[in-house]
Parts: structure tokens; C-alpha cells; sequence
């Protein structure tokens, strides 16, 4: 099933300029994604988990140019996003969507549910009326809601019903990636396995391809075909679920592992991390990780690893290896 490349990521950078001053002097950068590189290939659910502020939504938001990369490439079925042009992105766009993680945030509470779900027929020019008002019926259909339910308003519905709305909206124009920002984080436990459950039918119905952003493993684990793990902007290791869970390499990830024990992973006791994360404004020198690791060597100080394949498909960057 995983075959093709839908998307590469080369070397991705974002930093954000931190300034002060009467004149704004430039006095460094908050480094949130600093060179991260992966693919996801069509049909594929890539998960990409991390503590609170390691970049993971910066990085989502940077694919499709919300924000807009340092450097690096982002590379859609071979197209380079860095380099297209407003109408361009605009055609991107209808290819990659967004689910959001609060779904209060993301829906206009002036717009009722069926404008919120037409907006991106008509900012994209598909469809006449009746063509519009017919695939709006038909969305909400899918995310197992009522037609009748287009004229209501956002503060009508509860958080689960509000996010497949969102879910809705970003199916409109038939994207053939979506970028989930955590889109159960905000939602009770009582609803979310029906929204992840939800998301998964849709992938397997239209063949989407997802990057599925998340800080709980759980949920990574029933979503995704392959794991990213992220700590300070960049990707400490890389492999399929089971290698993630079964097998873990890096430090971190074994940290993660361990304090999520209802995972059964092969972490046995409960690895307590040394400190807190870094400023990514001033990261330490060599391994990012180093000052946190429960198995430092004296190189992790001085260089920072590459990510390397050590075995097939098991990407890590890691001194150990």
C-alpha cells in the first residue's frame, strides 16, 4: 500500500527571529524545526509525537506555508512548495488541508455550519450553487451528521460534533494529504475514539494520506503506519509502529515509552528525564538531548548526531548507534 512519495521533507528549517531594543536589534532565533527530514508516501498515516513545544504543529503548519520555511525543501509530489507562486499555493492548498486541534478556534461562530463547510468550494471556484449545497449535504453525511444541521451555528454543537465539522471541511475539495494538529487533544476521552475512528474510515475510504500530530502515544499508536519522534525541533528517531513500540532506540523515545506504561512496550521501569526541555532559543550544544539522557556519552556534548538507517526502515539519531 505504501509505495509512491506524496511528500518529501528535506532539511526543514523554521526559525523564528527574536529581537530587542529600541531598534529591534536581531539577538537570535527560536529554533522550532531545525533540519528535520522524513516522506510520507500516498495512503500513508505518518504519526509525529513529542512533548509540548518541540515543533510539531510548527512543522505542520509549515507545509503548506502557513508559515513560511527558513530553509530546506518541501517537496509534493515532486513540486517544490517553497517556490510557488500565490496562485500556485492556491492549487496547493486544495491538496493539503488542515484538521485543527481546537475546533472552537477553527470554526467562525458568525458562519453557520453549512457556509463554514462551502467556504473552500467557493474560495476554490468548485461547483454552482446547487452543486455546492449538495456536497455540503453529502460532507456531513459522511462525518455522521444530519443534512438538516447546515443552517445551525458552531456554539450549537458539542466539541466532538464541532471537529467532524472540521473534519468536513477539510474533505471538501477532495485533498489528497491532510495534516491532523492533534485533533482529539481538546475533546473528552468519551469522544475521542469516535472522531479517531472516524478519521480512520475516511483515510481508508478516499486513500488519504495523513500527518497525524499528537502527544499521546496511544493515540499514535492506533492511528499511524509509521512514527516520527520530535524532541527540540528535530526528529530523534524514525521508524514503522511496531519497530517504535517494540524496539525502541533513543533515549527519548524509550523515556516517552516508559511513562505511558499501559502501552505494554518493552520498557520496563519508568525512565524519569533529568531536568527540563531546553530553550529552543538557545539549544545545547551537540545532542539537543544530552543534558536530559539517562545514557549520555562524553561525544553527545561536543557533536550532533546524524539520523542514521540502522536497520531497514529504523532511522535514529543517536551517538549509541
Amino acid at each position: 500500500m505504501l509505495n509512491r512519495k506524496l511528500l518529501q521533507i528535506r532539511n526543514l528549517k523554521k526559525y523564528f527571529p527574536v529581537t530587542a531594543g529600541l531598534f529591534s536589534r536581531h539577538i537570535g532565533d527560536i529554533k522550532a524545526v531545525d533540519g528535520v527530514t522524513f516522506h510520507i508516501a500516498e495512503k500513508e498515516i505518518l504519526g509525529l509525537v513529542g512533548e509540548s513545544g518541540c515543533g510539531k504543529s510548527t512543522l505542520g503548519r509549515t507545509i503548506p506555508r502557513l508559515e513560511e520555511p527558513t530553509s530546506g525543501e518541501i517537496l509534493f509530489r515532486g513540486t517544490d512548495v517553497a517556490r510557488l507562486d500565490k496562485k500556485g499555493l492556491r492549487e496547493l492548498r486544495k491538496e493539503i488541508q488542515i484538521i485543527f486541534q481546537d475546533p472552537d478556534a477553527s470554526l467562525d461562530p458568525r458562519m453557520t455550519v453549512g457556509d463554514s463547510i462551502c467556504e473552500p468550494l467557493v474560495i476554490h471556484n468548485i461547483g454552482d450553487d446547487r452543486e455546492r449545497a449538495e456536497r455540503v449535504d453529502e460532507l456531513l453525511e459522511q462525518v455522521g451528521m444530519e443534512s438538516r444541521q447546515v443552517a445551525l451555528y458552531p456554539h450549537e454543537f458539542s466539541g466532538g460534533q464541532k471537529q467532524r465539522i472540521g473534519i468536513a471541511r477539510a474533505l471538501a475539495v477532495n485533498p489528497k494529504l491532510i495534516i491532523a494538529d492533534e485533533p482529539v487533544s481538546a475533546l473528552d476521552v468519551s469522544i475521542q475514539a469516535q472522531i479517531l475512528n472516524l478519521m480512520t474510515d475516511i483515510q481508508e475510504k478516499f486513500g488519504l494520506a495523513y500527518l497525524f500530530v499528537a502527544h499521546d502515544l496511544s493515540v499514535i499508536k492506533h492511528m499511524a503506519h509509521r512514527v516520527a519522534v520530535m524532541y527540540l525541533g528535530k526528529i530523534a528517531e524514525l521508524a514503522g509502529k511496531k519497530e517504535i513500540f517494540g524496539n525502541p532506540l533513543h533515549p527519548y523515545t524509550e523515556a516517552l515509552l516508559s511513562a505511558a506504561p499501559s502501552l505494554k512496550s518493552k520498557v520496563k521501569d519508568r525512565i524519569l528525564l533529568r531536568g527540563d526541555v531546553p530553550s529552543p532559543l538557545n539549544p545545547p550544544p551537540g545532542c539537543c538531548f544530552h543534558p536530559r539522557c539517562h545514557r549520555v556519552l562524553p561525544i553527545c556534548s561536543q557533536k550532533e548526531p546524524d539520523l542514521i538507517e540502522v536497520s531497514e526502515g529504523h532511522f535514529v539519531a543517536c551517538h549509541l548507534y
